[in-house]
């Protein structure tokens, strides 16, 4: 037993290190309570289901050539997640996958097989268990929105902030979690409410379990957590041809009605978070997943700034692969 030497003298236990939080642990924390609006109406809306959220493998397969097909067969949702860690944070990010990026207004706009959006949330380590959130970047198409919650240290850098990061409490859990919304169609994400439900939409809680939304109207699913990096999950399938069309990128064909009535149907063209890129900014493609690190002090002015070197980054050792496939790979705009 490990004993403390106090004034007087006498020697008393000393108090137990608190124990590391898992990073399945500590991304169930911090995962988003999330509001997803939903349009029912349209040919390519299914009902609904062409807005929820599902896991790339919903219909069975790692096929992404048939994820516009199989569409209607959207039900438990599931979120992936990854964990990158330095000495002095955590990178979380959250990958949201639709199976469709469609339309409802026809002849002026394209959509395509595929959708991938999401959020990378910066937390300082403390001391604490979980530590203290202090920003988050969002991913809207080909354009991140950088936030920070209220009495959050740090403030904008080469990027503005965008707004403020809400918190909500969780009917499932005794936690505040940061709050986050997509729009119907394309999906685009941005902290709630600079998108929010209008009308008909579902809102998300993290859980453990995988919930299938009631309706397209329902206002407590819960979601459960997908590890990129599990073994056989999302990380390792990065060079299956059959998912992905070149690194970080989904591949998706014109089958189906896809872009039937509408302006067209785009193949090759949502991308997995080690593929997002803003392409107006300093980081490169695909380091918003990557390398968080280097986002983080972009983006922002950080008190005592970031450490760079990461002690937990399963994308390192395909980091010269990434960077060349940044380098030669066409812009895809999701």
């Amino acid at each position: 037993m490990a004993l403390a030497v106090v004034a007087a003298g006498l020697a008393v236990p000393a108090a137990p290190a608190q124990a590391a939080v898992g990073r399945a642990d500590l991304a169930l924390r911090w995962a988003p309570i999330h509001y997803q609006d939903v349009d029912q109406t349209g040919s390519h809306a299914l009902g609904g289901k062409a807005d929820w959220i599902a896991r790339v493998d919903y219909d069975g397969n790692l096929n992404g050539r048939d994820n516009w097909d199989h569409a209607a067969q959207a039900g438990p949702a599931n979120v992936y997640y990854s964990v990158l860690e330095t000495s002095t944070h955590w990178y979380l990010t959250y990958f949201f996958f639709h199976p469709r990026d469609w339309i409802d207004h026809p002849f002026f706009e394209t959509e395509h097989e595929n959708d991938g959006e999401g959020v990378m949330f910066a937390v300082e380590k403390d001391g604490s268990p979980y530590g203290v959130l202090r920003a988050a970047v969002t991913v809207a198409h080909s354009d991140f929105y950088s936030y920070t919650p209220s009495g959050s240290t740090w403030t904008s850098g080469r990027e503005s902030v965008d707004g403020t990061l809400q918190m909500q409490s969780s009917p499932h859990d005794s936690f505040q979690h940061p709050v986050t919304a997509q729009e119907t169609h394309g999906h685009g994400l941005k902290a709630y409410p600079q998108y929010t439900i209008v009308g008909d939409g579902i809102v998300y809680y993290p859980s453990t379990v995988a919930e299938t939304p009631s309706s397209s109207d329902d206002r407590d699913v819960q979601y459960k957590l997908v590890d990129i990096f599990a073994s056989g999950g999302l990380w390792a399938q990065r060079d299956n041809t059959s998912l992905f069309a070149v690194l970080g990128t989904f591949a998706g064909d014109t089958s189906g009605d896809c872009g039937v009535g509408t302006y067209a149907c785009t193949t090759n063209s949502a991308n997995a978070p080690w593929g997002w890129d803003d392409g107006n900014d300093l980081p490169g493609r695909g380091e918003i997943g990557t390398d968080p690190a280097k986002l983080s002090a972009e983006y922002f002015t950080i008190p005592g700034g970031v450490s760079r070197s990461y002690t937990y980054n399963p994308y390192s050792a395909a980091a010269a692969a990434l960077k060349k496939a940044a380098e030669t790979a066409p812009p895809v705009v999701d």
